[in-house]
């Protein structure tokens, strides 16, 4: 198979791309040149918002894009129509924001969307730009089209900081604020699942909408924590909190303490998709503990701090706004 890598270089990208070198397939990555993509891809360099920068990509043939972006949406409208007639399948990797707020609980890919243009030229609003996106996919590749509707992406490589931030408040040890109920349901995806699913399903031509998530309940709030203190051997104390007692502190769910959203609309919306679709279609899930054990020896290898996208926000949660809870 021949890919086309848009990105490549970072966190998903990063990831579809070893994974696809693992298969012996050939990969182009095509991005700016700030980092370097992983041994064993051809580069090409350019900036995709600029008409000249998608010059590189005129020539060459591939079976299969994919595409990360999550910039304005006209960035993917030119790749996919420049790309129409020399690729199969594009992969679009999007996001469960698209759809409506708030999500019903057990939602599918049949719920209802939010606006979206393929032709906005600017970025304002996170799920509007995802749906701009995937208009861009389909109005190019038709049903060759594929939107991989990912929520939550954990696991090595992360620059978001979510599950590094948990990793490296617990390797400090000492009393912890654990968010409850311990037993919440989590919903997420490992972005080497997320990888080899991906690859899969352009081998096999598939298109149309996945969410593309763990099953609910794949594992809880008090896993994913109790693997944090496990793999770092650290002599933190998990203190499990009342919902309603982190939230009248003041404390903000998921940027303040990453992952952990309390029960309610935002957690349906969040962590109650209905992944059947995409199960059928071949999507397995490590355990919770080997997503958290790897993303700790990924971040041993690079000094123990996490890369940071600078347009995301940096989360968690100040040392002394966790001790003024746990007194």
């Amino acid at each position: 198979m021949r890919l086309l890598m848009l990105g490549g270089t970072e966190f998903v990208g990063r990831a579809v791309t070893e994974a696809a070198l693992a298969r012996g397939w050939q990969v182009t990555v095509f991005h700016r040149g700030n980092h370097a993509p992983p041994e064993g891809a051809a580069a090409l360099h350019g900036d995709r918002t600029d008409a000249e920068g998608l010059a590189v990509l005129e020539q060459g043939e591939w079976d299969a894009v994919v595409d990360t972006w999550t910039g304005a949406p006209s960035a993917v409208r030119d790749s996919a129509r420049l790309l129409a007639g020399r690729a199969g399948t594009y992969a679009y990797i999007s996001s469960r924001s698209v759809y409506e707020y708030p999500a019903a609980y057990g939602i599918d890919e049949e719920g209802p969307l939010v606006a979206g243009s393929a032709d906005d030229t600017e970025w304002a609003d996170y799920a509007v730009a995802k749906r701009g996106g995937e208009l861009a996919a389909i109005d190019a590749f038709g049903d060759r089209a594929l939107l991989v509707r990912a929520g939550l992406i954990l696991g090595p490589y992360e620059n978001i900081g979510r599950l590094p931030w948990w990793l490296g408040r617990i390797a400090r040890g000492g009393p912890v604020l654990a968010p409850g109920p311990r037993e919440l349901a989590l919903q997420y995806v490992d972005v080497r699942d997320l990888a080899e699913w991906t690859l899969d399903a352009v081998q096999a031509g598939l298109g149309g909408a996945y969410n593309l998530l763990s099953e609910a309940g794949h594992a809880t709030m008090g896993d994913l924590l109790e693997s944090c203190v496990k793999v770092t051997g650290s002599d933190a104390e998990l203190r499990w909190t009342a919902p309603e007692d982190v939230l009248a502190a003041g404390i903000e769910p998921w940027t303040e303490l990453p992952i952990w959203l309390a029960p309610g609309e935002m957690r349906d919306a969040f962590y109650g998709a209905d992944v059947s679709k995409a199960v059928a279609a071949g999507l397995r899930c490590r355990p919770v503990a080997e997503t958290v054990a790897d993303t700790w020896a990924w971040l041993r290898t690079i000094g123990g701090v996490a890369p940071q996208r600078p347009d995301r926000p940096v989360v968690g949660l100040a040392a002394d706004k966790e001790a003024a809870v746990l007194g």
